[in-house]
């Protein structure tokens, strides 16, 4: 027998001073039964850094052809895509063929310092790639907030996230490791 996902709910309040976007968003996000609270809440994490009207999560783990969160404009073309991880490089190089923006959002700590360090030169003339690394002890922290329906708040400013849900804050300091030329 399969196991089926795990429904999760978020009531998201987005004040992006950086981009000035300032919106609420109802989210459904279903967690894989192979991914973590940690990863989920990357996930969200990534909705908040790009949040927009048309920023949709995507089939992610379930589908290797689909990113974690994508943006398509109304012909099907894909402007923005979204992964969460440590992708390989060969994905990387074809979801940049398929996309007109790529970001990468790797969190892992070591391991994540681990994969650019293979992967940085390789994928250094992928123009339309933008790599940024989540630390560890923020990311896991993140992850002490998943609950089954949710309610956070975020706000973005000088690159910092600081995302709170009444009760405990946590705040993520992106490092740009590439950006799109």
């Amino acid at each position: 027998m399969a196991l089926k996902a795990t429904i999760f709910k978020a009531e998201l309040q987005i004040a992006d001073m950086d981009r000035g976007h300032y919106a609420d968003y109802a989210l459904t996000l279903a967690r894989h039964p192979s991914e973590t609270d940690e990863r989920m809440l990357v996930r969200l994490a990534a909705f908040m850094l790009h949040a927009d009207e048309t920023l949709a999560f995507a089939s992610g783990l379930s589908s290797e052809d689909e990113p974690d969160l994508w943006r398509r404009d109304l012909t099907g073309r894909v402007r923005q895509w979204i992964t969460v991880g440590l992708p390989d490089e060969k994905a990387v190089r074809k979801a940049c063929g398929r996309a007109d923006a790529v970001c990468i959002v790797a969190y892992g700590g070591h391991a994540a310092q681990l994969w650019w360090k293979k992967n940085a030169s390789a994928l250094a003339g992928c123009k339309s790639l933008t790599v940024v690394d989540l630390p560890q002890a923020s990311t896991r922290a993140l992850a002490a907030l998943a609950r089954r329906n949710m309610q956070l708040q975020c706000s973005i400013q000088e690159g910092l996230l600081l995302v709170t849900n009444g009760d405990a804050s946590v705040q993520l300091e992106p490092r740009l490791l590439k950006a799109a030329s």
